[in-house]
């Protein structure tokens, strides 16, 4: 293992890869203040071109290769942690090991931080949704939230009289999941071309149950272009975060753009399922801005809730109370700032400003829309 990690950074760290490296880094924080030129050559350019080689080569894959690349690069990271200490315990460590360490690890973060962002972290800098449909998202009002919480309880409580728990069960195959999750998107290229998604890549995650612990439901792998998904959480909330990682397979890289790319390609899909686990997620990312403006207005919410939405309710919480633990609120803080090194100022919070996209939404197509 040693010798192979030594070979491999050795091989890497030649003088024209750090010219190389450094060059890129620069051309891609330049190009990213320019959002116009990011959504005309690189999101409709280079990226697609990138995305769907990637999801050709690895999506007929059962597994996910990402997945086992983030391994490997954690195994490294270990390795080199167990190496610095072993060297500081028998007291070898010295100017000279000390500028070889920063030099590999200024070069691992300029390595990951090109690739990172050549592959797809540019689409952060992109113009997005807003433009292709013509809608302005504001500053919305507790009226305009209130309008907006009032219709999804009524889609949620429609397509809750239309499901069960053991409809649901169907998504234990998850090539079911996947499969009716990509047909979601060949349905919306009707209305949203640019929706235009195979070759697909969706898999479950390696490390779902570890993400049970770390509080994620799903993730995009951008050196793979495979989109993961937590195939353990409750079924309910699958087709919306299978489709949620799609968006973000396509190029939607923040987070509320990716909940209003899954928003259009579940709304028209004649699938009450994926309907409902829609309706879900958005009424809870509604009724959670509420609490923030008005917490006595969000609660009289619950009382017109069907009986299958609060059982899925607790259902959720005993699931989160579950995996509950001291380690998951540091690492939701740290994903948070990850975030808005990522144009998105809210951190965490990001998720839940779909909302504003939702009101902008209904207010120039009309809430028949939603």
């Amino acid at each position: 293992m040693q010798q192979f990690i030594t070979k491999l950074f050795q091989q890497l760290m030649k003088a024209w890869a750090w010219v190389l490296l450094v060059l890129s880094a620069i051309a891609i924080k330049w190009i990213s203040l320019y959002p116009e030129i990011v959504e005309k050559y690189y999101t409709y350019g280079l990226y697609p071109v990138i995305a769907r080689t990637q999801r050709f080569l690895l999506g007929w894959i059962p597994f996910s290769i990402g997945d086992l690349f983030y391994g490997f690069l954690i195994l490294v990271v270990l390795f080199k942690t167990f190496q610095l200490f072993r060297v500081i315990f028998k007291k070898q460590f010295n100017k000279e090991y000390l500028l070889a360490g920063l030099k590999q690890i200024i070069f691992f973060f300029l390595f990951v931080y090109v690739f990172f962002y050549g592959l797809w972290g540019l689409n952060y800098s992109r113009q997005g949704i807003a433009k292709q449909l013509g809608i302005t998202v504001r500053k919305y009002d507790i009226h305009s939230l209130d309008t907006l919480t009032d219709v999804l309880i009524s889609r949620l409580n429609l397509y809750a009289g239309k499901v069960s728990d053991e409809q649901f069960d169907a998504f234990r195959k998850k090539k079911t999941l996947f499969s009716l999750s990509t047909l979601a998107y060949e349905k919306a290229r009707t209305n949203y071309p640019f929706l235009r998604y195979p070759p697909k890549s969706l898999k479950p995650s390696l490390y779902s149950y570890l993400g049970n612990y770390l509080g994620f439901q799903g993730y995009y792998n951008p050196f793979s272009g495979e989109g993961q998904v937590n195939t353990t959480v409750p079924s309910f909330l699958e087709p919306f975060v299978s489709c949620h990682e799609i968006g973000h397979q396509l190029g939607y890289a923040r987070e509320n753009e990716a909940n209003f790319i899954a928003f259009l390609a579940c709304k028209d899909y004649d699938n009450d399922l994926y309907r409902y686990s829609l309706y879900f997620d958005l009424y809870h990312y509604a009724v959670s801005e509420m609490y923030r403006i008005d917490s006595l207005q969000a609660s009289t919410y619950e009382d017109k809730l069907a009986p299958l939405v609060k059982k899925h309710q607790q259902d959720y919480r005993d699931f989160y109370n579950r995996y509950r633990n001291p380690v998951e609120p540091l690492i939701t803080k740290l994903y948070g700032q990850y975030l808005k090194a990522n144009n998105q100022p809210e951190g965490k919070r990001s998720y839940n400003l779909v909302i504003a996209w939702l009101i902008a939404y209904y207010q120039k197509f009309g809430k028949d829309a939603l």
